[in-house]
Parts: structure tokens; C-alpha cells; sequence
């Protein structure tokens, strides 16, 4: 009987321990499941030539932005926040936290629109700690091996190529409307107006991702022009007589983001995820067509928020733009302004910190973590920032710079401005604080240095696919802008010979073939295009496709060179050459029947087996 009851105790003893462990398991379990749901889902929405005075919220008195104005009321607004003074640099920083004349894109064009391979981006590191990533609209940080979205950390991926719909690495007679876009790569056609197509791929990648945690970089290719909009949203303003023909299509562009914003955010209550799920809007640069001087009638039209210059401008106007954060779990402040300086090379390091991942880098870092100020835990920190605007072969010391002390500002070095008392900077008062230009200009020389030292090319992968595009935006031009879109290219006039620095990934034969149009155009290299433009004449970049005649061809590899001659009426004039392992400069180029020569517009360079 003793050896029952002993029996009996030692199985009720294992039942328990073991229930209990079952209890403990399972309770560690939904811990980590609570840990995991706890962390925060991001979403950042970026526009493109969409300046601060672009909103309603910030006092632009005609444009119809309801959706984002409330937006604001509901989240943080930094109103002392600064970009690149143009597109592809603001998206490099924000990506990866550093400057753009760091990371290779200090241009929009010439091969140095390229982010170098061996940046971190922002989707790498929220991939790397367990995020689902998307990027859809536009990249514009490279358009080959390895620079593609989906080579930089996105697992998804549906853009256009080049900087904006209809630019010459974009896909073919793309004009916003029913276009042909990239996923992962492939051309995929699609029906729809350019910046719905951009909503509706993100609001699918959410609601797959949604019981997951996502990064989703919604970045826009509109407002930019060509102002192509549908005319429902022209229709807005256009009785408006206070704005130009192509402000008002500018304008209701921007409506029309507005109103794909609100189904965003209807899409995150819909799913029950907005609590916990940051949201951010804001945009890479100043106005390009917002606000603009009519030479006719001497007037001002549009809003500018007071501010002087705009995109491409070292002044506020060029750089100054709204950034608007929400994420009501995380207690963020609704309806709330911070005047502290801040800019876009902070967002890397702030969302790692809110999503508490632990991101080191091994870089120099021009960004910091304001995760704190955000959250009203610290004030703004004293600091400097440098913002310019470089759109030149390689950056120039000095060229359109301008260094920032919360409200202070030193334009190319001997001009300064208090952006409280003098926010249209309109009193150059230097020469009264020659201290404080000095330690600004002291600044500048030693964060100068520091950029320099990073700053190369890039050069585009060869032979990782079979057949690989590259195109005359890419070029190394030196002293003038290549064809950087498909208006220009059909304008048919010659383009000066310039190199790609590529890397051939193996050695052997690959066959290069050069092309005044693109593969899916199916034109012959002689062949003329006929006027396809609409309704949308003032804006759409179908115009006449005017004839070239070539008469020889060329690739130049190092000291290798071949050349053939042309028949205009095939696609392409093809060669052949057998190439090392390695990087190298490559030239492609055509002699033309009338004398002198022109770049190939687009070389496709084939992998032979």
C-alpha cells in the first residue's frame, strides 16, 4: 500500500511539474508572440517635386489636400525638416542615413544616380531582424545589377525604371497611364492611372503582410512632371485663375495622392492595424512647379510658404519639406509641430530605434536617432547639417551648399540668414556674426573632408543575367547632360560618345548590341516615329521620333575595340567581343552617315555561353 501511495505521488508530482511547464511554455510563447506583435509595422509614403507650400495644411490657399491636412492633426509634424535639394540624393539619405556625396548619388543622371553597392539600406535592415519589405514607384538608385530595389533588401519590388515614367531606362512609350512596369525585374503590363497603380500594389502587399511585420517604401514618381494626370483631377482647377495651365495639372496630381492616401489609411483601420503601425508622409525636395514667376504679368503664382527658392536650390525653398509622422501606439503626440532641425538621414537610424531594432553602422552616419525628441523625452539637439546640390560629373567643394544650426544658415559659405527672423532669407547678415560663419565654415571643411574620402562610382554587373540593358542616362558624361528621357531620345539628335564603368562578373564572350531605341520598341535603328500625342499634348512625351542614319558601329573595352557596319534597317548593329573577369570602361558608339558621332542610346549586352 505504501508503494501505491508513493506510486501515486511521484505520478501526480510529474503531472504537475509537466503541466506546469505546459503553462509556462505556453505563457513564454505568448509573450513572444505579444513581443513580436508589439513591434511596429512601417509605412512611408514619399512624393517627388512636391514642396512644403504643396498642402493645404501649410497654407496654400487653393490646393485640396483634406486627406493629409487630417493626417496632421493626428501625428507629429516636423516643420524644421531637411532633404537633398533634389530626388535621387533625398532617397539615397533616407535609405541608407548618409549623404548623398557619400553614398554616389550626388545627381539625378551620369551614372551618378547609382547607390553603391555596399551601402545598407533600410530594407536590408529591417529584413535582416525579421520584416516583410516592398518598395513600389520609383527607385531611381540604379536600374541594373546590383542596384535594383530587389538586389537592395526589398523581397518585393513593382517600380518604373529611371527617375520618373518615360525616362529613357523606363519602359518603352510608358506615359502614367496603362503603363508596362518592373516587378522584381519583369516586365508586367498594367491598366490604370501611374499613382493608383503605386496605392493599390502597396494596399495588397500590406494586406498579405498584415499579420506580419512589414516595411513598405511607397515612393512616388508624381508630382513630377511630365503632369500627366487624369482629367477628373485637372477638372479641380481648372477655372482657377490665379495658377499657371501646368500648375493646375500639378496640383491635381497631388490630390490625387491625397485621395489614394486616405484609402491607405482606410485600408490600415480596415485590417486593425493602425494602432500599431507607423506612418509617415513626406517628400524629396522643393517645389517644381507649385510656385512660379509669370513673366508676362510680373506676378507670383502659387504658394511658397514664404520661402525663398526651390527644387535644386540651396535656399529653404529647395530643401525644406513637410514630414509628418503618426504611430498612436507608440504615443506619438497627435496634432503636434518640433522646430528642431532634423532631416532625412535621421529616418534610418529613428525607425531602427522605434522598432527597437539595434543598428550599428559601420559607417559614417550624417543622420542621428531622434527617436527621444519624437517621443518628447529630450529637446532637439545643437548640431550641424549640410545640405547642396551637386548635378555635376563629380562634387565640387563649396558648389550650392549650405550648412544648418536649427535656424541658422550659411549659403556657400559667406551668406547667413536667422530663418526665424528672415524666413524668406532676404537679409544677408554675415558680416555681423563673423563667428558664427566661421565655426559654420569650420564645419563644413572638416565634414567635407570626411565625404570626400567615400566618395567613388559605381559601376553596373555584366553577365549576372543573360542579357542585360544599360542606357545612355547611366553614361559618364563630363561637360552635358545625356538623353535621360524618351523625349529626348526621339528628338534624334547625336549624343557625344561617353563610357560605363561596368564589371563583367565572368570572363568570356559577350555580344553587345547597340540600339537607337529600345528592344521592345521593335523600331529599326533607322526608323522614324510618327507624332502619337494626344489629348495631353502640352505634357505627354510622345512626340515625333525623328530618323538617324548610322554607318559604323563600335565597343571599346579597355584596349579592345571592334566595329562593323550598320544596316539601318535592322534593330540593332550586334558585335562581338572576348572580355576578362574585372571591372572596366566600356564604349559603345556608332559613326553617323552625315558626318561625326553619337552614343548608342541603349546597349544590351548578351552573355554567351
Amino acid at each position: 500500500m505504501d508503494t501505491l501511495k508513493k506510486s501515486i505521488k511521484m505520478n501526480f508530482f510529474k503531472i504537475t511539474v509537466a503541466t506546469a511547464l505546459i503553462i509556462l511554455m505556453a505563457a513564454c510563447q505568448t509573450e513572444k508572440s505579444k513581443t513580436a506583435s508589439q513591434k511596429p509595422n512601417v509605412i512611408i509614403v514619399i512624393t517627388d517635386d512636391q514642396g512644403y507650400g504643396d498642402l493645404g495644411h501649410t497654407g496654400n490657399p487653393i490646393i485640396k489636400t483634406p486627406t493629409i491636412d487630417k493626417f496632421a492633426t493626428e501625428a507629429i509634424s516636423l516643420t524644421n525638416y531637411h532633404v537633398g535639394t533634389t530626388c535621387a540624393p533625398t532617397r539615397a539619405g533616407l535609405l541608407t542615413g548618409r549623404n548623398c556625396n557619400r553614398n554616389g548619388v550626388w545627381h539625378t543622371i551620369m551614372g551618378a544616380s547609382i547607390l553603391n553597392r555596399e551601402e545598407v539600406t533600410m530594407a536590408n535592415v529591417f529584413q535582416d531582424n525579421g520584416y516583410k519589405t516592398g518598395m513600389f514607384g520609383k527607385w531611381h538608385l540604379g536600374d541594373n545589377h546590383p542596384f535594383a530595389p530587389e538586389d537592395r533588401g526589398f523581397q518585393e519590388a513593382f517600380y518604373h525604371g529611371g527617375g520618373g515614367v518615360g525616362q529613357t531606362p523606363d519602359y518603352w512609350n510608358n506615359d502614367y497611364f496603362d503603363d508596362t512596369y518592373y516587378r522584381n525585374g519583369t516586365p508586367e503590363k498594367v491598366e490604370g492611372y501611374c499613382t493608383d497603380i503605386w496605392f493599390n500594389e502597396a494596399l495588397k502587399f500590406i494586406e498579405n503582410k498584415k499579420d506580419d511585420n512589414f516595411l513598405c517604401y511607397l515612393s512616388l514618381n508624381a508630382p513630377h512632371s511630365p503632369y500627366n494626370v487624369p482629367q477628373k483631377y485637372y477638372d479641380l482647377y481648372k477655372d482657377e485663375t490665379d495658377i499657371l495651365e501646368s500648375q493646375k495639372r500639378f496640383y491635381g496630381m497631388i490630390t490625387n495622392i491625397d485621395d489614394n492616401f486616405s484609402k491607405l489609411l482606410q485600408k490600415l483601420d480596415d485590417l486593425k492595424i493602425a494602432n500599431n503601425t507607423i506612418v509617415i508622409f513626406t517628400t524629396d525636395n522643393g517645389t517644381s512647379n507649385g510656385y512660379k514667376y509669370d513673366k508676362n504679368t510680373k506676378n507670383i503664382l502659387g504658394y511658397n510658404a514664404g520661402m525663398r527658392g526651390t527644387k535644386a536650390s540651396e535656399y529653404d525653398g529647395g530643401h525644406r519639406v513637410p514630414f509628418i509622422i503618426r504611430w498612436p501606439d507608440g504615443k506619438l503626440e497627435a496634432g503636434k509641430s518640433l522646430e528642431g532641425l532634423t532631416a532625412h538621414v535621421d529616418i534610418l537610424p529613428t525607425l531602427s530605434s522605434l522598432a527597437n531594432i539595434n543598428f550599428s553602422s559601420q559607417k559614417e552616419m550624417d543622420g542621428m536617432d531622434i527617436s527621444d525628441y519624437l517621443l518628447g523625452k529630450t529637446t532637439s539637439k545643437d548640431r550641424f547639417l549640410v545640405t547642396d546640390t551637386q548635378r555635376v560629373p563629380w562634387p565640387v567643394k563649396g558648389k550650392q551648399s549650405c550648412v544648418m544650426n536649427e535656424e541658422w544658415r550659411l549659403v556657400k559659405g559667406t551668406e547667413l540668414y536667422n530663418t526665424i527672423q528672415d524666413p524668406g532669407q532676404k537679409k544677408n547678415i554675415a558680416d555681423a556674426h563673423p563667428e558664427r560663419v566661421a565655426a559654420m565654415n569650420a564645419f563644413y571643411e572638416k565634414w567635407w573632408t570626411s565625404v570626400l574620402s567615400e566618395t567613388h562610382f559605381s559601376t553596373i554587373d555584366l553577365g549576372v543575367d543573360t542579357q542585360e540593358v544599360i542606357t545612355c542616362h547611366d553614361a559618364r558624361t563630363i561637360d552635358f547632360f545625356p538623353p535621360w528621357n524618351q523625349r529626348l531620345i526621339r528628338q534624334g539628335k547625336p549624343m557625344e560618345p561617353a563610357t560605363f564603368f561596368v564589371n563583367f562578373t565572368e570572363a568570356g564572350t559577350y555580344k553587345f548590341h547597340l540600339s537607337r531605341w529600345p528592344i521592345e520598341s521593335g523600331l529599326a535603328l533607322g526608323a522614324e516615329i510618327a507624332d502619337e500625342r494626344g489629348a495631353t499634348e502640352a505634357t505627354d512625351a510622345r512626340i515625333q521620333g525623328k530618323a538617324m542614319q548610322f554607318k559604323k558601329a563600335y565597343v571599346k573595352i579597355g584596349d579592345q575595340e571592334v566595329s562593323i557596319q550598320v544596316d539601318n534597317m535592322k534593330q540593332a548593329a550586334t558585335l562581338e567581343l572576348t572580355v576578362p573577369k574585372g571591372k572596366a570602361e566600356l564604349l559603345a558608339y556608332f559613326d553617323l552617315q552625315k558626318g561625326g558621332q553619337s552614343n548608342a542610346f541603349y546597349v544590351t549586352v548578351e552573355k554567351l555561353k
